[in-house]
């Protein structure tokens, strides 16, 4: 069945704000979505209040919305656009709620508009826990004794049903888990209970048998309107039943079940499908599993593109959304051509040659007090995604992918561990339990003890141990005896040069990275880069798509063109987020405008920036010193784009210009200095540019005695981190000692600064581009909240509110006199506070930042793709800057408090806010400014 015509202008919902549940796996569904639209020639009208994603750029759509996500906008966009069809999958749970509640109310119909790709039908009976039970009853599927509670009364005795405690409660229609969890005890019964039907928006909740420590699984699944089904991915949680998926390592293909188990579930999986509807698009099943028998239990189904649809996308190759979106207009899953072959035709089922390992990122750092111990409600913020051979390669280039400070699983001068501490980060799920099983085996556990423990299936617990064995066999070895047969093995088990460095060194012999690449390349042990092509290299690919191995012949090959290397923003994490992979497709894009070969290099399976088809050639590996450098000796390009990955790429500035590798763009040596407040504070009084009064402290005695001489209360601010790390305000002498302990733990190779706090100032944030000549300043944006929040936890007006022309021309002056001293080419990002009239300097970052895409989406000025232009040699005289912004936009933080509800509401000089939502006020009579600045100071802490 060809496209439908009787559709012509579709209305795409987004997902909104970022949030922990809901993060930018929906921007990527979205995308595609728009992008496949595109193909067949429909006229797309979008709604989506999230400034930071590509998904709401103008190349996305003939309209795009950027309004609240409420019913309200919705009935607006329609009144004015007047569309003939809704696609809501690609947003999410806020997309899927704001279409039912229109459909409850009879609007689509009223207004003559088709629901494509989903039956709301079929959402109703997934979401509505006991319907879903009665469902998969009628068609033999088993589940877990359960039954919906709409009371604590009902809770209460539907929990003696099922025997008492433990049990689980899941609130209905939530996302992310939201509201749910495993409750163990009396204690927390009621509390648990009570939350969950508050945070249900049916106010119903589901009470479930326990099947903690069982075997958890889901498959991803395509249906078109002839029902044709096919399975995209299986995907395995290494974690048991009792931890939310999306905070589990996961592994695709499923490694331990057997071929009938597989099938069964298979079975399962599409009977489940078929029974719930007649739409057509994708479909995420979940499964538990009892160890040791073939119980197989159904979860849940979500008939919509998921959260792990991403993860299954990039593992395998098969672009689900775009697939889905083809299947939402009609089309047939026989009639479409597979995108990666361009051959073989689309209603097929991948067939992969490696193993995919997913890590969760959290950030736990950010949120004193919070209970790190995982469960059935979310609390990840990002994810990584690795590819290699073999399990054990995978797992350990995820963890090199991670940026929390560590080479691989270990074996990396991390040992500081002990029995005690080991053995309680196992009995209960924390995010580095793969960490500590390794650490277990270090310390001679066995596989059984961990097993018993953890209830991690014993298939993962031997290929740690493997891992182990490695290691012990390698430490001791000098690097002029170590094999290249063992050499071969660890680089085949993805251990990387720096850890096998270390493990060389316990023989006391001195050993780096550097020489144990020199010594490897000379035992000719180089990586061949794989293809990603769906379908076990049976067919030619003709997509751009690699992975690296220490095996087999080089499937990529290299061009005679002018290549460009950009580095990618790696994990989401709070600080650092979409933000940066919007920039960094910008790059892609602009790079290939300037005639270059555009290559990327990202491990973050939610973005963008790692879609199949988006760059010239795409590296998905970790953005890792080894990895990247890796790369660069295959592709030989003219150099490497660093100011778009935020900090991920700027830490590994060093390492190229020791390498003699060119940066685009700023001199990195300028890039290090602005990270070096110290240094960078003398700068400005060489200028003449005021800034607060500091002095720069290597330890606590040196901090308390700056301290004095400034006067409290002062900031302490580490050099080179994002997001505010380990910033605190401290109004006293006790305060300060313990907050410099903190980061003399965390950052003990930096020097921090210690600052006059100014107090009740405006902060003003200045995002601008520099090509040597002439200064194009993006946006001058004034927070609401006074100085000491940290600007991406602000409300930012823009342009702003409340300053002077005599201030906002001190700025300017500012501005240019930074960009022209420092030698500024691309961005730069200038952060001042604004007391009694005078204008003070906090910080200069000579990147693109946080803000460029709300700038960007509030002016419709291209401002990621001018910034590298210039970085590529364009002048500005060339670009249309004038900016098309009526009023004031305004920029509006998200916070998860309500995913750490122990943890205290308080914003500070660290930043904690998940995502942000853009709002465009008439003047500031508006809600959206008068609340806020009626609250501004109200959470400002330390």
């Amino acid at each position: 069945m060809p496209r439908r015509d009787d559709i012509q202008k579709i209305l795409i919902i987004g997902s909104g704000p970022i949030v922990i549940g809901q993060a930018c796996e929906f921007d990527y569904s979205g995308s595609q979505a728009c992008r496949s639209l595109q193909e067949e020639g429909y006229e797309i009208v979008l709604i989506n209040s999230n400034p930071a994603t590509i998904m709401t750029d103008p190349i996305m759509a003939d309209a795009v919305y950027m309004l609240p996500m409420t019913t309200d906008s919705i009935r607006e966009i329609v009144a004015k656009e007047n569309p003939d069809a809704v696609l809501p999958t690609m947003g999410g749970q806020t997309g899927l709620n704001l279409c039912r509640d229109l459909e409850k109310e009879n609007f689509w119909k009223e207004n003559d508009i088709k629901i494509i790709g989903v039956d709301i039908d079929a959402v109703e009976l997934t979401e509505d826990r006991q319907l879903f039970r009665d469902k998969m009853e009628e068609i033999g599927i088993e589940q877990c004794k359960s039954r919906t509670a709409q009371s604590l009364l009902d809770a209460k005795e539907i929990k003696e049903e099922l025997g008492g405690l433990p049990i689980v409660i899941r609130p209905s229609f939530t996302m992310g888990g939201a509201g749910g969890g495993i409750v163990w005890n009396e204690d927390e019964f009621e509390r648990k209970v009570l939350r969950g039907l508050e945070m249900s928006p049916v106010h119903q909740v589901l009470i479930e048998e326990s099947i903690f420590g069982w075997k958890e699984y889901e498959l991803e699944l395509l249906r078109d309107a002839n029902d044709n089904v096919i399975i995209i991915c299986s995907i395995e949680n290494m974690d048991p039943m009792g931890v939310h998926t999306g905070d589990s390592v996961t592994v695709a293909p499923t490694q331990t079940l057997s071929d009938k188990q597989l099938q069964n579930m298979r079975d399962a999986a599409i009977k489940m499908m078929r029974s719930i509807g007649t739409f057509a698009g994708g479909c995420n099943v979940q499964f538990a599993m009892e160890p040791g028998s073939d119980r197989l239990v159904a979860i849940e189904i979500n008939p919509r593109v998921s959260r792990s649809s991403a993860l299954a996308s990039k593992a395998t190759g098969y672009p689900i959304a775009k697939v889905a979106t083809k299947l939402a207009v009609g089309y047939t899953l026989d009639e479409l051509n597979n995108q990666i072959t361009g051959t073989t035709s689309a209603c097929f089922e991948p067939s992969i040659d490696y193993v995919v390992c997913k890590i969760p990122r959290f950030n736990f750092d950010k949120f004193p007090g919070v209970d790190e111990e995982l469960s059935t409600q979310m609390k990840a913020v990002g994810e990584v995604m690795s590819i290699g051979r073999n399990f054990p390669e995978a797992l350990n280039k995820a963890w090199q992918s991670l940026e929390v400070g560590r080479d691989g699983l270990g074996a990396d001068g991390y040992e500081e561990f002990d029995r005690k501490t080991v053995r309680e980060r196992l009995l209960k799920p924390y995010w580095d339990r793969s960490m500590q099983i390794r650490n277990a085996f270090k310390m001679a556990a066995s596989v059984e003890e961990i097993a018993d423990i953890t209830k991690v299936d014993p298939w993962y617990l031997q290929q740690i141990r493997y891992m182990v064995s490695l290691e012990n066999r390698t430490e001791g070895q000098t690097l002029k005896e170590i094999s290249k047969e063992d050499f071969f093995e660890l680089k085949q088990a993805g251990f990387s040069d720096s850890q096998i460095a270390y493990l060389l060194s316990k023989s006391g012999e001195k050993v780096d990275d550097k020489k144990v690449r020199n010594q490897r390349k000379e035992l000719g042990l180089t990586p061949s880069f794989k293809m990603v092509d769906t379908c076990a290299a049976e067919f030619p690919a003709q997509t751009p798509y690699y992975y690296s191995a220490y095996e087999g012949e080089n499937e990529s090959e290299v061009t005679d063109k002018k290549k460009v290397l950009i580095l990618g923003s790696g994990p989401n994490r709070i600080g650092q987020g979409i933000e940066f992979d919007y920039s960094c497709t910008h790059a892609v894009l602009a790079t290939k405008e300037m005639g270059y070969e555009a290559i990327m290099v990202n491990c973050n399976p939610e973005t963008v920036s790692t879609d199949f088809d988006f760059a010239d050639k795409l590296y998905f590996e970790p953005v890792y010193w080894e990895r990247v450098l890796d790369i660069i000796d295959h592709e030989q390009p003219e150099g490497v784009i660093l100011q778009v990955g935020g900090q991920t790429a700027l830490k590994l500035g060093k390492r190229f210009v020791e390498e003699g590798i060119n940066i685009f763009g700023t001199d990195f040596e300028m890039i290090d200095f602005a990270e070096d407040r110290g240094e960078f504070s003398k700068f400005l009084k060489k200028l003449d540019i005021p800034f607060p009064e500091y002095g720069t402290a290597h330890e606590v005695e040196e901090a308390i005695k700056i301290a004095d001489r400034i006067g409290y209360p002062v900031l302490i601010r580490p050099s080179y981190v994002l997001g505010g790390q380990g910033m605190r305000i401290a109004v006293k002498e006790e305060e300060l000692r313990k907050y410099v302990a903190n980061i003399l733990k965390t950052h003990p190779e930096n020097a921090f600064l210690i600052d006059k706090y100014l107090e009740h100032a405006i902060e003003v944030d200045v995002d601008s581009v520099y090509d040597g000549d002439q200064l194009h300043i993006a946006g001058i944006m004034q927070h609401i909240e006074p100085a000491g929040v940290h600007s991406g936890d602000s409300t930012a007006v823009l342009p702003p509110y409340s300053l002077s022309d005599e201030v906002i021309k001190t700025i300017e002056d500012h501005q240019l006199k930074i960009a022209e001293n420092m030698e500024i080419l691309g961005f730069l990002n200038v952060q001042y506070a604004v007391k009694d009239d005078k204008v003070y300097v906090l910080e200069a970052n000579p990147r693109t930042t946080r803000t460029i895409p709300f700038l960007a989406k509030a002016t419709q000025r291209p401002e990621a793709a001018i910034g590298v232009k210039v970085m590529l040699g364009a002048k500005l005289k060339d670009f249309d800057l004038e900016s098309k912004l009526v009023n004031w936009a305004i920029k509006e933080p998200v916070f998860p408090f309500d995913k750490f509800p122990e943890v205290k509401k308080e914003l500070g000089p660290e930043m904690k806010s998940t995502g942000e939502s853009i709002y465009f006020a008439k003047d500031f009579n508006d809600e959206h400014f008068k609340k806020p600045y009626e609250f501004k100071s109200l959470y400002l802490s330390k």
